[in-house]
């Protein structure tokens, strides 16, 4: 399979507006509170950057990475860490930034996996929620965009680690 046509869906402008408003609630929530801000790696690299310096509730950054669609357009049946949070968050709030939040299988695995280290409490900051796709029911807390069906890249989403740089969001239509 291979890309045959990008559709712009979301402009850089829009993105921005929304980062401003989702760091409002993300500041208003943990403002005074020990945050840990996690960036599900690789997609969500570009959205957790971008976010984290609208923040006034200096967060403690760290990253995990976790994978469940390899080369393919369609989630596989089972979910990857290759990399764990090095920070503890014992006593600490942590808020899981991530690129989309799909069927909700790799979500529901981290969340699982989060919630034995102790911390006040675990909140979910998703660039995209397709939440009508849910399989498994996991929350959204901070939801960028809520979008239907359809494979979506750039702003740090790819498709066979291709067009993660472009600066806005875009329908990929694919063909065999």
């Amino acid at each position: 399979m291979r890309i045959a046509r990008l559709t712009p869906l979301i402009s850089e402008a829009r993105i921005a507006a929304r980062l401003d408003e989702l760091a409002a609630g993300i500041n208003e929530v943990y403002a005074g509170q020990p945050l840990v801000a996690v960036c599900v790696l690789k997609g969500a690299f570009m959205f957790f950057s971008d976010l984290v310096k609208r923040l006034d509730c200096r967060p403690e950054l760290d990253f995990v990475r976790l994978a469940s669609y390899g080369q393919s357009t369609c989630r596989s049946e089972s979910v990857t860490f290759a990399k764990d949070v090095d920070l503890s968050l014992e006593g600490k709030h942590v808020l899981i930034v991530e690129d989309i939040v799909d069927t909700g299988h790799s979500m529901d695995a981290l969340l699982r996996r989060l919630a034995t280290r102790g911390a006040l409490s675990l909140r979910v900051a998703a660039l995209i929620d397709k939440h009508e796709r849910r399989e498994v029911p996991v929350p959204v807390h901070f939801a960028g965009f809520s979008l239907p069906a359809g494979f979506i890249v750039g702003y740090g989403l790819d498709y066979a680690e291709q067009y993660r740089e472009l600066p806005a969001l875009y329908e990929a239509e694919t063909e065999d």
